[in-house]
């Protein structure tokens, strides 16, 4: 790629009959973004046409089928699959799920060998997606497995950065999963993702305890202090400005989280109600951590 051009950005269009193709066209459908970027989308060209013009969104697709051969300034098109298919918006449709698939792993390859600069994924159904070739709860576990690593959810903003210690599990089994080496991990993944990708020189994180009142000193629990706590003195002891556990029920409302460079929530609902609340519309999950 020459040093002129924008970077490539793969796209995954996610499920077929959700909000992702939408999303996708209408996003680039201002042409000032290909200034900024050259994006592939990795679907079908015919089912993008049909798409744009059942939506009317005006846009000129360029189709690929070799990836040496994208066009800087044009939306590109990489045929991810040749079947046909219509958009039923709404419905659960298992060949939906399974062309969403295509796109990811097609999209996933492409990032492996070079060929895109980065990905951006659109939402996929995790129920119709679910096959004997694909079985993730989502995106971070399965770019987890093909890029190995320590994968990080990692909710992002201009207002605030959140990451989770356990992501896509049941909330009853979230205290279980979280020992002192898996806070060490997903501390440190938030550290280098802070440092390289963020450009903040020294770090300053926040976590949050998994009990109510993080455990009110072994009143309501002992895992922040059995657990967290130690682990979390582990890592300042190492000169890591590691912090916490904190309570999570006053942490967002009392402005706190303003402190910290990033704060690690223990699980899914408790690092996600505060980040969409704050950044609902303007913040994206990004996937930190891999290799």
């Amino acid at each position: 790629m020459a040093k002129n051009n924008p970077i490539i950005i793969g796209i995954s269009i996610g499920d077929l009959n959700g909000i992702g193709p939408e999303i996708v066209l209408k996003s680039f459908a201002d042409p000032r973004m290909l200034e900024f970027c050259t994006p592939v989308i990795f679907a079908n060209t015919k089912f993008l046409t049909w798409y744009k013009k059942e939506l009317e969104i005006e846009c000129h697709l360029n189709s690929l089928s070799d990836l040496n051969q994208v066009n800087h300034g044009k939306i590109n098109v990489f045929n991810a699959w040749n079947e046909s298919f219509e958009a039923q918006y709404g419905k659960i449709d298992p060949k939906a799920g399974a062309l969403a698939i295509a796109s990811l792993k097609n999209s996933v390859q492409a990032l492996k060998n070079n060929q895109i600069d980065a990905l951006v994924t659109a939402p996929i159904d995790k129920k119709n997606s679910q096959s004997e070739g694909f079985k993730f709860p989502g995106h971070t576990d399965y770019l987890a497995q093909e890029f190995e690593g320590s994968a990080l959810m990692f909710m992002v903003s201009e207002e605030v950065k959140v990451g989770l210690l356990t992501d896509h599990v049941p909330v009853k089994e979230a205290p279980t999963r979280i020992t002192a080496e898996l806070i060490q991990q997903k501390a440190n993944a938030m550290m280098a993702s802070l440092t390289q990708d963020f450009g903040i020189t020294r770090p300053k994180i926040a976590v949050l305890g998994v009990n109510p009142h993080s455990g009110d000193q072994g009143v309501i629990g002992s895992e922040d202090q059995e657990v967290m706590a130690p682990a979390i003195n582990t890592m300042r002891d190492q000169g890591l400005l590691v912090y916490g556990p904190y309570p999570a029920d006053g942490f967002f409302g009392s402005g706190q989280y303003k402190q910290f460079d990033a704060v690690l929530a223990a699980y899914h609902d408790q690092g996600l109600i505060p980040f969409k609340t704050l950044s609902f519309g303007a913040g994206v999950n990004f996937t930190a951590g891999l290799n």
